[in-house]
Parts: structure tokens; sequence; C-alpha cells
């Protein structure tokens, strides 16, 4: 049997330039931090090799048996500005290395 693609990829074009971007990670309960933490995005150029990983900060809790967060309920606009202030943080996307980790805002930034 084949296996599914459990975490699909998006196409997403900042400032002329196309990247790939995935949910790296749900927002969920963390016992290192002792709280939760909020949901990840992995994102890399698509012509690159090396991936940024843009940690959002943790949201409301979600309910109980509430259903995952589906790619669809992200907004391109928020992608969009998580990816360009990866790079203004100081991501090279198409240079090569270690993924990085980057920190912003509910609003990208």
């Amino acid at each position: 049997m084949a296996k599914t693609n459990q975490n699909p990829e998006f196409e997403i074009k900042v400032d002329g330039e196309a990247y790939v971007w995935r949910i790296q990670r749900q927002p969920q309960w963390s016992s290192d931090t002792a709280g939760w933490r909020g949901m990840a995005i992995a994102v890399r150029h698509q012509e690159g090799q090396r991936e940024a990983v843009v940690e959002f900060p943790p949201g409301r809790q979600p309910k109980y048996g509430a259903p995952q967060l589906q790619p669809s309920q992200i907004g391109t606009e928020l992608v969009a500005r998580a990816i360009a202030s990866a790079i203004e943080a100081g991501w090279e996307p198409l240079s090569r290395g270690k993924t990085v980790t980057i920190v912003v805002d509910a609003e990208g930034r």
C-alpha cells in the first residue's frame, strides 16, 4: 500500500520568489515548557534545500476533541508575512546549512 503524505506542501510567492510551505507542528501541549506551544510551519525556497521553521505563539487552547488545524485555515497573507520576517531575521533560503528556527508573533511579524 502506498504511503499517504500527511503533510502536503503548498506553493506561495513572496516578493516574486516561489516558496513551498507545510505545517510542521500543530498547536499542542508541551511538558518541556509546561504550557501550550503554537503551530509551526516549515518553509523552503522552491529551488533551495535549506528550511526555516517559523514558530507562532500559542493561540486559544483548542477544545478537547476539536479537529486538527488544516492548511486551508491558515491565510496566505500570514504565511507570506512569516516568510518575509524569516528573511529579515537572517534566513538565507538559497544557502546550504542547518534548518533555522524563527519565532514570530501572531501576525507573522
